[in-house]
C-alpha cells in the first residue's frame, strides 16, 4: 500500500512511501500532544494553526533525511517536531506583523483574538520545542540556536530592507536564504544526525535543503504573478498589492525605472491597477530571470542530492527537485 502524496509529492517506491506516511502520522500525534496545556485556552490557542493543517514540508525533509541512517533512530520524530514547532511559532509572530487576517484558510490568531495572544503562542511554540530539544542533545541544541538566529536575523533583514549601498537582489536572496532556507536546512540536518548518518552526507543534506527552501519560495514570487487562482488557490498578485518586492520586481525596476511598469510597482498596486502590472510584469523579462535564478538554486540542490548514496530518499529529493521548478512554470 503506497501512501498518499506528500507536499504533492507522489514517493514512486512503495517502502519509502509507508515509511514516510508512518512517519508523518508519529509526527503529528506528537505535535498535537506537545503543545497541550493544563490551561484550555494555551491548548486551543496553540493547536489553532496545527489544525489548520498544512503541508507539513519541513517534516517531510527531516524524513527523507533520515532515511541516509536509521529512520527508526528514537529521535527523528521528536526532532522533526521541534522543526514544524519553530515554524509554526514564526508563524503566529509573522501574521501579527504582516497584520494577517487570514493562515491556511481560517482566521488568523490574531484576527480570532488579538496580537498579544498570538504573539505569546508563538513564544509558547518556541519554548515546547526548546522543552523536546533538551531530550536529543548539546549538538541538536547548537545548531538550532544557530539556526532561530539566522531566521530573526533574516525577518529583520527584511523589515528594514536594503542598505543604500546594497543591492535590492542581493539582500532580497540574503533574506530568504535567513528567513526560509535555514530552518529547512536544518530539518536536512536533524534528519541525518539523528538517524545517525555520516558527517558527509549531513553537510550535503543541509545545503540542498537550504537550496530547495530558496528555490520554493522563488517558486511563490512567480506563482503570484503568473498563476491564476484557480492554479495557484491564491489570488494572484497579493504582493503586488501589499508593495512586496519579489525577486520579479526588483528586477524589473533595476530594468527601467522610469517605466510605466516601474511606475505601477513603486509601491503597493492600488486595485484598479492590479491586472495593468500583472500584464505588464508577466510579459517582462524579469520573469524569465528570475526563473533562471530559481533553476539556479535547483540546480545547486541537485549536484549535491546527487552525490548522495543511491538509495531511493535520493529519488525523492531529486524527484521533488523537478516539483520546484514545474510548479514554477
Amino acid at each position: 500500500m503506497s501512501a498518499p502524496p506528500v507536499v504533492d509529492l507522489p514517493i514512486a517506491d512503495e517502502r519509502l512511501a509507508q515509511d514516510v506516511a508512518n512517519g508523518l502520522a508519529a509526527v503529528e500525534k506528537l505535535l498535537r500532544t506537545s503543545v497541550e496545556s493544563e490551561d484550555a485556552f494555551v491548548t486551543e490557542a496553540s493547536k489553532h494553526l496545527i489544525q489548520a493543517g498544512g503541508k507539513r514540508f519541513r517534516t517531510l525533509m527531516v524524513l527523507l533525511a533520515a532515511q541516509f541512517g536509521d529512520p527508526s533512530a528514537p529521535g527523528v520524530v521528536p526532532g522533526a517536531v521541534v522543526i514544524e514547532l519553530t515554524h509554526l511559532g514564526s508563524l503566529y509572530h509573522d501574521d501579527v506583523m504582516d497584520e494577517a487576517p487570514v493562515r491556511r484558510g481560517s482566521p488568523s490568531a490574531n484576527a480570532r483574538w488579538d496580537n498579544t495572544v498570538a504573539i505569546l503562542t508563538g513564544d509558547y511554540l518556541f519554548a515546547q520545542a526548546s522543552d523536546l530539544l533538551a531530550d536529543l542533545g548539546p549538538e541538536l541544541i547548537r545548531i538550532q540556536a544557530q539556526t532561530f538566529s539566522r531566521l530573526v536575523q533574516g525577518q529583520i533583514r527584511e523589515t528594514v530592507g536594503p542598505r543604500a549601498d546594497e543591492d535590492p537582489v542581493v539582500h532580497y536572496i540574503s533574506v530568504l536564504e535567513d528567513k526560509t532556507g535555514s530552518l529547512i536546512a536544518a530539518s536536512g540536518r536533524f534528519g541525518a544526525l539523528l538517524s545517525g548518518a555520516p558527517a558527509e552526507i549531513e553537510e550535503r543534506l543541509s545545503r540542498a535543503c537550504e537550496a530547495i527552501g530558496v528555490a520554493w519560495q522563488l517558486g511563490d514570487d512567480l506563482l503570484d504573478v503568473a498563476s491564476t487562482s484557480t492554479e495557484s488557490g491564491k489570488t494572484p498578485g497579493t504582493d503586488l498589492r501589499e508593495g512586496v518586492k519579489t525577486l520579479p520586481v526588483l528586477y524589473a525596476l533595476a530594468d527601467d525605472p522610469s517605466s510605466r511598469l516601474s511606475e505601477l510597482l513603486s509601491g503597493p498596486v492600488p486595485e484598479a491597477d492590479i491586472e495593468e502590472a500583472l500584464t505588464l510584469l508577466r510579459a517582462h523579462p524579469a520573469m524569465a530571470r528570475a526563473q533562471a535564478d530559481l533553476d539556479d538554486w535547483v540546480n545547486r540542490a541537485r549536484d549535491d542530492i546527487s552525490n548522495l548514496p543511491d538509495i531511493p530518499a535520493r529519488g525523492a529529493f531529486l524527484s521533488l527537485c523537478d516539483y520546484v521548478v514545474e510548479r514554477s512554470g
